[in-house]
């Protein structure tokens, strides 16, 4: 009897997933807990396990498909065998992603539209959105949603159908509608001492003084596409929408990390005998977590309704995965993990991040970031919010400079904070309160 091979559910909060490739082709034998497919969740790659032994039957979800998870991706079987199609109203739909549209189905001879539901691109669509993008045979990419978390909105519709009114109907545009077209726009030639000459006026010979202009030029070299991967798309989307949801303001300040210094210094090599590589970064999130326990505000997130204040500590921890992009897995209650326990996890996730290891529940529910720009040498940066966090921590490189202190010339290991965060949540002293006791608790590291 053929056995489905179903999208699983790769986390508690995770509810679809993209096939990124089929590691067996259709004929192929498969073992029972071989390798399968690669499937892509909340930014994280999984390898998939055959739930039999047997023949790979059928794929239902081609590479690139994100689907719900439960659904039926594909069959396994003897040779030859007969796949039993079922018509039960029960089975989970697919999320066939085509081109720009995005539909549910049963059969794949669908006609494709804009469906009601969960988009990967765009998000949640509205059953009212939808029935309006397909009266009106709308582009919905072409929309910038203004609702929570960028959703399209009703009103967006409206906008967007009011301003393609007011376009002209005439379909004879006017000379600066047109590149390329009149005069306008047609390619110019400088004449020392600069006198502009059509260059339809065919000259016999250059004049002296003319700068001369090379006929039948062509490139010698043409430019070069790198096609986007998933995660970059995604992180482009998601940095966009950011931008787009909260005012971004920066501030800035200085610490000294002598204390710092001085005792990871005195206790690193305790920590490699505990198999822990003690890095500053501990440091960091360590006085980030107690400085979230004395201004709960900023471990929020804006809603319609008020301000959310998140119940756990979960610091969000950027990590580079080179011309791959990047990704942030969270360290859970971080204010609950001793200075050990914190450069274990710090650890722990950023090597499986850069083996793609890493779970999908590991990449969600953060309630701030931090990122360190500084390992390439910035001194400070102006980071874009992770949504719908409150705010994000951008850490400098550090650097031994010249201090005044006591009124005395001193040289100390010195970084630059920066803290960007949401205008409609922090105003600029209670930022800069909560930056300050991030300060205070580095600078006064005991």
């Amino acid at each position: 009897m053929a056995i489905k091979i179903i999208m699983p559910k790769l986390g508690e909060s995770v509810v679809e997933g993209t096939v990124v490739n089929w590691l067996k082709k259709e004929g192929e034998t498969v073992e029972e807990f071989e390798s399968l497919l690669e499937v892509e969740s909340a930014k994280v790659s999984t390898e998939i396990p055959s739930p039999a032994s047997g023949i790979l039957l059928k794929i239902l979800v081609s590479a690139g498909t994100t689907v719900n998870a439960e659904t039926v991706i594909g069959w396994i079987g003897e040779e030859n065998e007969v796949i039993q199609e079922t018509n039960d109203p029960s089975e989970p739909n697919l999320i066939v992603n085509k081109g720009d549209l995005l539909v549910e189905e049963k059969n794949v001879e669908q006609e494709v539209d804009y469906s009601a539901g969960r988009n990967v691109d765009l998000g949640f669509i509205s059953p009212v959105v939808a029935k309006i993008a397909q009266e009106y045979k709308i582009n919905l990419d072409q929309i910038n949603g203004t609702g929570q978390g960028g959703r399209i909105t009703k009103k967006d519709l409206t906008v967007f159908l009011e301003s393609r009114k007011e376009k002209p109907q005439d379909p004879e545009k006017a000379a600066w509608e047109t590149p390329g077209e009149g005069d306008l726009f047609r390619p110019t030639e400088l004449q020392f001492p600069g006198k502009f000459v059509n260059p339809s006026e065919k000259k016999v010979q250059n004049q002296p003084g003319e700068i001369r202009k090379e006929e039948n030029f062509s490139p010698s070299r043409a430019s070069r596409v790198i096609p986007h991967t998933k995660r970059r798309k995604s992180i482009a989307d998601h940095m966009v929408m950011s931008k787009h949801t909260s005012p971004h303001v920066t501030t800035v300040m200085e610490v000294d990390l002598i204390k710092v210094v001085s005792h990871r210094d005195e206790v690193k090599a305790m920590y490699v005998a505990q198999g822990a590589k003690l890095t500053f970064t501990a440091y960091f999130i360590s006085a980030i977590s107690q400085a979230l326990t004395n201004f709960p505000i900023v471990n929020s997130s804006w809603s319609d309704e008020g301000i959310e204040l998140k119940p756990d500590i979960n610091i969000g921890m950027a990590t580079s995965l080179g011309q791959a992009g990047l990704i942030v897995p969270v360290i859970r209650n971080a204010d609950s993990l001793s200075l050990l326990g914190l450069a274990r996890k710090i650890n722990d996730l950023a090597e499986r991040a850069r083996n793609q290891k890493l779970k999908p529940d590991e990449v969600i529910g953060g309630s701030f970031t931090i990122t360190n720009h500084g390992t390439s040498g910035s001194l400070f940066a102006t980071p874009i919010i992770n949504q719908p966090q409150c705010a994000i921590l951008g850490v400098g490189a550090i650097q031994k400079r010249v201090t005044v202190i006591n009124d005395a010339i001193a040289i100390r290991p010195m970084v630059y904070l920066s803290l960007t965060f949401d205008h409609r949540i922090l105003d600029g002293a209670s930022a800069d309160g909560f930056l300050a006791k991030i300060v205070d608790i580095l600078e006064n590291w005991n």
